[in-house]
């Protein structure tokens, strides 16, 4: 069954841009289109770092996962692309745009020190994405594009709240 993901919203663009921003990510991800892999399977191959991309991928919904079974006892989560080819709906204003580009391009000190102070202002309740956008001096689009690339936080609703472990 072909799944093709449409990106009508610029801020969905940033997972797209960060799922082959490193060539770990980029070799992850053409072997989990291929075929099932377990975290194990990537782990071992690529480190610790294959395992933060299959967490990544997990979290912008790029991957499925199934249970399947191992040599062990217990079944093991496996990963494999969810989509097969993506549609890009590519007609923004340019200051959304480069509010998208920039946080998909930033460089991962600056973006952590964007990150951390949101986590801070979100506390363990949430907040409410406007007040932090506000607090911060963002645009929602840029609030957005920082969550979408962020794998600590995400959008319940309007509200921004911590990803649990």
């Amino acid at each position: 069954m072909n799944k093709i993901k449409v990106i009508n919203e610029p801020s969905e663009l940033v997972p797209m841009l960060r799922a082959v921003d490193t060539p770990v990510k980029r070799d992850v991800l053409k072997e989990v289109t291929i075929e099932w892999k377990t975290l194990k399977e990537v782990e071992d191959k690529y480190g610790a770092e294959g395992k933060d991309a299959l967490k990544f991928f997990e979290k912008m919904k790029l991957v499925e996962t199934r249970w399947q079974p191992s040599g062990g006892n217990r079944p093991e989560k496996a990963y494999h692309t969810y989509y097969n080819s993506f549609h890009i709906n590519a007609q923004w204003p340019v200051y959304e745009i480069s509010d998208v580009l920039s946080v998909a391009m930033m460089p991962e000190e600056d973006f952590q020190e964007i990150e951390d102070k949101i986590l801070e202002q979100v506390g363990k309740e949430g907040k409410f994405a406007g007040d932090v956008a506000e607090s911060m001096g963002l645009t929602s689009t840029m609030l957005k594009s920082v969550v979408k690339r962020s794998v600590k936080m995400d959008y319940r609703g309007h509200r921004l709240e911590r990803l649990k472990e």
